[in-house]
């Protein structure tokens, strides 16, 4: 399919740029608030690429958006608004590039854990399970294959790195970080909140097989949902009616861009490669799938 429109790759808003730039989104501090723009760099083991691919900035935006909303009565998020009207009158002279791919948003404290729920085994866990038989301290059954789906969910936190992987710790270790209370806390949101992804998603025909959520605190100690929110960045999502399980699944993220690096035997060092436009047209259409099956709608 041809691309809509070049990717978004960098941002200024007001003719400055941003405070903070991480892999994908662009951080601007206005007053009290942020405003978040997820632009369309993608990232494979651990580098920004030096494509992006069009619109999955607004796929993650507008994703993490529907689900910020049908999960708040689990626990409160973030968003102030996502209407570029209502934003301050100096950032609507940029509306046309923050259209449907920025929020602005409560600032908080970000707590220093990623949670991760996972419902099958995959990844970094999977890979734990084969070298020790548990992942994150977590005894798991003997015999289970690569994407089995577990006995029950678990909830498997990791520390947040500054640069390279987060790093799979206990809850334990988890609770040792920010308090073993405050863990308890958020294994029950983050549980929570996996069953409520779980249970819409397989109504659209796809497996939400783990999933990382983020969490703030506030001043007067109350806790949000921050960042994203069940988007193909965070999650693997795979196509139901093709689970197999014994093997890696297909799935609706950046597939196609770690298959192509593999290929070009890239030794993910300095420099970056650039993707070739069918892998960056086929990782699009991934992410604009995913959107529209999980939420019913078209791309704004």
């Amino acid at each position: 399919m041809s691309l809509s429109a070049a990717p978004l790759l960098e941002t200024r808003v007001n003719g400055i740029a941003p405070h903070r730039r991480g892999k994908v989104r662009d951080i601007y501090e206005i007053g009290d608030a942020l405003l978040m723009i997820a632009t369309d760099r993608i990232s494979a083991f651990d580098y920004v690429l030096g494509s992006g691919i069009p619109d999955k900035g607004k796929v993650l935006t507008q994703l993490s958006a529907f689900w910020f909303e049908r999960t708040r009565g689990i626990v409160p998020n973030h968003v102030i608004t996502t209407d570029v009207d209502d934003y301050p009158a100096p950032l609507r002279r940029d509306a046309e590039t923050l259209r449907g791919r920025s929020m602005l948003v409560t600032r908080t404290e970000p707590i220093p854990v990623e949670c991760v729920a996972r419902g099958y085994l995959s990844g970094s866990g999977w890979k734990e399970y084969v070298a020790t038989g548990s992942v994150c301290g977590i005894p798991l059954p003997a015999g289970l294959r690569e994407s089995d789906r577990l006995p029950a969910p678990i909830f498997t936190p990791a520390s947040k790195a500054q640069s390279g992987h987060d790093i799979n710790i206990s809850e334990d270790e988890a609770g040792r970080i920010v308090g073993h209370e405050l863990i308890a806390r958020l294994k029950a949101l983050t549980l929570d909140l996996y069953a409520t992804g779980v249970a819409h998603a397989d109504t659209c025909g796809i497996i939400l097989a783990d999933t990382k959520f983020e969490f703030g605190r506030l001043a007067d100690g109350g806790i949000l949902l921050i960042d994203e929110v069940m988007t193909p960045d965070s999650s693997r999502y795979w196509p139901r009616d093709q689970y197999a399980p014994g093997g890696p699944q297909p799935s609706f993220d950046k597939q196609f861009v770690r298959d192509y690096l593999e290929s070009i035997r890239w030794n993910k060092q300095p420099p970056v490669p650039s993707l070739p436009d069918e892998v960056v047209s086929r990782t699009r259409e991934k992410y604009v799938d995913a959107y529209r099956r999980l939420t019913g709608r078209s791309l704004e």
